[in-house]
């Protein structure tokens, strides 16, 4: 077979090389400077080992190659290039018949390529593409992977592995020197390596792979691939290839500028292929009605920046840090949906009241089929302790332990809820997003909300899960940041009114609230039906205290009904800070000042 390389750029051009130094015969559509570069020199290769001149047979146009049965088409351009090359190749002549009736194999980065090709090829075959490569300068490109210029994990579009010319190619690529695994889901660990491809934007656009942004853009991708019945691939952990094959090496006298996107960038082509990695999750999104905002965000800035030939890593990445970015909510027809796909989120049932000692027999008798009872008290907090208060922050290594156990995984889902509007279940919300949980939402109403069926006793055993706990997410503040911050912002006290006013304090020693926090009860965050209130009525009631304009605090009696007060903040756009000793701390200080008010 020879292959009819489509695309000379990073990916296209390290192939072309490859299969030329095995002996394979390969053509490259390679255009403009780069293709005459190639043409009259031959392509200068680097690799880690070394750096060779290989004289790929080269063409500029379609009408410079004679097909034959026996070719294989090789799209290896930009996805925003793939449908003008799919138009240009798909019915030239090829032997007795026309260009589509030969195999096409997509070397692509999204999902959109391949399904593209099918429109016009009846024979398509695609791969998810782990290649560091770099192509910036005509006639040169870089192949930076260590032991191997790459990985391909193969098949058929849109799922099988059986093709005898799919594994011929796949042979082919081996000898090529790249490590090839044939997989008969494509779909999957295509999903898997976008999940990894989201980030392309990050990179080029701020110079680096933030690990907050990449944690939501993969939150807000594995949603949408739930939602839209998309299984996803662990490419690591699921791969038959030493993935550290195409571990990056250092070239010397070379150093690696970034991801595809960041190339197109740095080359000022003028368009990026955001619209196909960012955009397909957004089209996904729009598609089975599950918000992507940041991937949006990201979408239009690649676009912008592409257009208008700005510099890669020229934008300030502060500009991505606006409140509310991951949603608080999922409703219970969304979370229905969402645990009959192929990847359910994990179910935490959070059930615990203030004075009640039976949320583990209330889950016995009924919990959502699945969830996982969590003990607030155990689980949820360190001992409660005079210096600390009732509710102190569990240490980081049993918070890893617990959500081991809840069979919380890197890159899960999570729901909490309980029965009591969420007062309790925030709390799991907030400490898993502390500790870098990306995508934890609470279920609107909780209990009372689901209409589905309950399941009785103790439920399943979850498998493990292997998720490492990264605390430091979420903003805190310490007693003396506490009293310090109504000098320079808002401190809330989510309290009942009459604990704040210090008409009453049934639980702590002393009555009253820290000076200068203003009264912002959690209960006043939920309407009749235990819902919380629309965004737009929380920012209301959140601006009229003056939350917004600058720092926000939180606290409560212990820490936990705070939580639900910084979840209703995010709802509202608002980033706020947790005090969690919050008033069981402060008011077992006897040298910290008490305030008494009439004021609600």
């Amino acid at each position: 077979m020879r292959y009819v390389i489509i695309g000379a750029g990073a990916i296209g051009s390290t192939v072309a090389a490859q299969l030329q130094l095995a002996g394979i015969p390969v053509v490259l559509l390679a255009r403009g400077e780069h293709g005459a570069a190639i043409r009259e020199n031959g392509l200068r290769y680097l690799r880690p080992s070394g750096t060779r001149q290989v004289r790929v047979p080269v063409a500029e146009h379609p009408g410079e190659v004679t097909l034959t049965g026996d070719d294989v088409l090789v799209l290896a351009t930009k996805s925003q290039q793939t449908e003008q090359a799919l138009q240009e190749w798909a019915w030239r002549p090829a032997g007795e018949g026309v260009a589509a009736d030969l195999p096409v194999l997509s070397l692509q980065n999204g999902l959109e390529n391949e399904r593209a090709a099918l429109r016009r090829f009846g024979t398509v075959f695609g791969a998810s593409v782990w290649l560091p490569c770099t192509y910036l300068t005509p006639g040169e490109v870089s192949a930076e992977g260590a032991e191997k210029p790459g990985i391909l994990w193969l098949g058929g579009y849109p799922a099988g592995a059986d093709d005898p010319r799919l594994h011929a190619i796949a042979e082919d690529l081996g000898t090529a020197d790249f490590a090839v695994q044939l997989v008969p889901d494509l779909i999957r660990w295509k999903a898997g390596k976008l999940l990894g491809n989201v980030g392309n934007a990050v990179d080029a656009l701020y110079g680096e792979r933030a690990g907050w942004v990449m944690d939501e853009l993969r939150a807000e991708a594995r949603r949408v691939f739930a939602a839209a019945g998309i299984a996803v691939a662990d490419l690591v952990r699921e791969s038959e290839v030493d993935v550290s094959v195409a571990t990056i090496a250092e070239i010397p006298g070379r150093s690696r500028g970034g991801s595809s996107t960041w190339q197109s960038l740095a080359r000022g082509t003028g368009s990026a292929e955001g619209d196909f990695l960012n955009g397909e999750i957004v089209l996904l999104g729009r598609l089975h009605g599950v918000p992507t905002p940041l991937n949006e965000a990201l979408q239009r800035r690649i676009a912008l920046a592409a257009e208008h030939g700005a510099a890669p890593g020229s934008a300030d990445l502060a500009e991505l840090r606006t409140p509310g970015r991951t949603p608080v909510l999922v409703s219970a027809g969304e979370l229905a949906r969402e645990l009959e796909s192929a990847e359910p989120p994990i179910l935490l049932d959070v059930r615990w009241v203030l004075g009640d000692p039976h949320g583990h027999q209330d889950y016995l008798d009924g919990h959502i089929p699945g969830a996982v009872y969590v003990d607030l008290h155990t689980e949820l907090a360190a001992p409660p302790t005079l210096a600390e208060g009732r509710h102190p922050l569990p240490e980081p290594a049993d918070l890893q332990a617990a959500a081991r156990r809840w069979g919380v995984r890197e890159g899960s889902r999570v729901v909490a809820y309980d029965s009591n509007g969420n007062l309790a279940a925030a709390r799991a919300w907030w400490l898993l997003r502390w500790a870098g949980v990306a995508d934890v939402r609470l279920l609107d109403g909780g209990l009372d909300a689901w209409q589905g069926p309950l399941e009785t006793g103790f439920g399943r055993t979850p498998e493990p899960g292997d998720v490492v706990l990264k605390p430091g997410n979420l903003p805190v503040l310490t007693i003396d940041e506490a009293a310090a911050l109504p000098s320079a912002g808002v401190l809330l006290d989510a309290r009942a009114g009459e604990r704040y006013r210090g008409e009453q304090e049934p639980i702590d020693p002393r009555a009253g609230h820290i000076p200068g926090a203003l009264s912002a009860p959690t209960g006043e965050n939920l309407g009749p039906d235990r819902r919380f209130r629309p965004a737009a009525e929380l920012a209301e009631r959140f601006r009229a205290l003056g939350a917004g304009d600058g720092p926000v605090g939180v606290y409560c009696g212990s820490g936990v009904t705070a939580a639900h007060q910084i979840a209703a903040l995010a709802i509202a756009g608002i980033d706020a800070a947790l005090y969690p000793g919050s008033w069981s701390q402060w008011s077992n200080q006897p040298d910290r000042p008490v305030e008494r008010s009439v004021e609600t």
